[in-house]
């Protein structure tokens, strides 16, 4: 087999480094040995590289299609991968896709495929079910950082990319913890393991903080641009004032972010609406005073945006204390413009984000919510709900998300697409032999 002839040492001084670390080293030698490799590091350790490499000696420059697939967890990674294989300077192609990228940009860039592609689970596996990729040539398999991908819940997504590629025979899987299992379909069964991490595991902070510049005094405009930036994850928005909330909820709404907003001067039950409809997908953003810092029980929130900068230091860990719970990780970022200083309590090292000229409004969720005019105190449960919108509603079991039931209403999530439809069919149906108020909840 003719493989490239690259000179590691060309590579390091084209990156400006001296020599390679021992990971980088053993992993050259691992992969050079065997099939699939996992590597166990803590992030920043240089592990880019130890794939990059054992990728780089895979390829062919007669061949015109792709050969390696690189799947990480977040475009900020996709992007920082293809700038370290651009710096080396090897002469292949390669190219990044991921979500709240213009998917017309990617589809040029694939059709003279990269040798090497590298993008988040979402993007690349709607580029497969398109066709865009040359899924057959494909020989080595990278999930970088393989661990977060799993705690984001891009487990079926890798699925699908595993069954899509036929013609695997190398997979480089790295890890920030040594305590993951690695699924059967991965095929990684008699894979070498490399172990770099720190004696006692790795600790690293589940929350990530971040700071972007607003050039104007006025942040919507930042907000609006960090919003496309970060693609439609679960997102909850702190100022410092109910007026602020509504205002700013409704820039949003007129720029085609969809949000809802919660404050302390709403009616009860337009706080539960607001909450369910935030909690069950049909919105990814909630803004909110820093009422919702306390208590509010949400899952999953992947971004806290600090809109309005906390007052003290107490407030800022409140309100941080929303994502980055239970092993999932979370990033907090603050808007600051040119009057405003990071807070002397934050100390860390914070990386600043900087957006791309090109963005894109996210793409809307696909569910809505469902407001039932009954709940506890009227003998409804779960249960009743499923029957009542699967039978007479004829919805399928996956055209339902969360189901929220409350003393006096429940909610439920149904896909957008089949909402009106199911709306028509129960009109002037009776759940528990009761007439119940049944409506998109708004």
């Amino acid at each position: 087999m003719h493989h490239s002839h690259f000179s590691v040492d060309t590579i390091l001084s084209n990156l400006n480094i001296d020599s390679l670390n021992e990971m980088q080293q053993a992993s050259l030698e691992a992969t050079a040995k065997h099939d699939n490799v996992i590597i166990l590091s803590a992030t920043g350790s240089g592990k880019t590289l130890a794939f990059l490499l054992p990728v780089l000696r895979s390829l062919k420059h007669e061949d015109k299609k792709t050969a390696a697939m690189i799947v990480v967890p977040s475009r900020e990674l996709a992007l920082q991968i293809e700038q370290v294989f651009k710096s080396m300077g090897t002469g292949f192609k390669s190219s990044c896709c991921y979500g709240g990228h213009k998917r017309e940009i990617e589809e040029n860039n694939l059709v003279q495929p990269p040798a090497v592609l590298i993008g988040t689970p979402g993007r690349i596996a709607d580029h497969l079910r398109r066709g865009n990729i040359t899924a057959d040539s494909i020989h080595t398999l990278v999930l970088d950082e393989f661990d977060k991908s799993l705690e984001l819940g891009f487990l079926e997504e890798i699925s699908f990319i595993v069954q899509s590629l036929p013609s695997i025979n190398k997979r480089i899987l790295t890890s920030a913890t040594a305590a993951v299992e690695i699924p059967a379909f991965i095929g990684a069964a008699e894979a070498d393991e490399l172990n770099f991490l720190p004696e006692g595991g790795v600790t690293t902070p589940a929350l990530a903080i971040q700071s972007i510049h607003s050039p104007e005094k006025d942040k919507i405009d930042t907000l609006f641009k960090l919003i496309c930036y970060l693609g439609n994850r679960s997102s909850i928005i702190f100022c410092n004032h109910r007026e602020a909330v509504e205002r700013t909820s409704q820039l949003l709404a007129d720029k085609g972010i969809l949000n809802t907003f919660y404050h302390g001067a709403m009616e009860q039950r337009d706080r539960e609406i607001a909450l369910a409809r935030f909690r069950n997908g049909t919105v990814n953003f909630l803004v909110t005073t820093d009422l919702a810092a306390r208590g509010l029980d949400i899952p999953n929130i992947r971004y806290i945006i600090h809109y309005h900068l906390p007052s003290t230091p107490e407030i800022f860990t409140h309100r941080n204390g929303r994502t980055a719970r239970m092993d999932a990780s979370g990033t907090a970022i603050l808007i600051l413009n040119d009057e405003e200083k990071l807070p002397a309590y934050i100390t860390a090292p914070i990386e600043k984000i900087k957006l791309p000229e090109d963005l894109t409004v996210p793409e809307k969720p696909k569910w809505t919510t469902l407001f039932i005019g009954a709940g506890k105190k009227d003998k409804v449960n779960k249960v009743d709900i499923v029957g009542f919108l699967t039978n007479k509603g004829e919805l399928k079991k996956e055209d339902l998300g969360l189901i929220e039931v409350k003393d006096f209403f429940s909610f439920a999530a149904v896909r957008k697409v089949k909402a009106s439809h199911t709306l028509q069919m129960i009109k002037e149906q009776r759940m528990k032999n009761k007439k119940i108020r049944i409506d998109v909840a708004r």
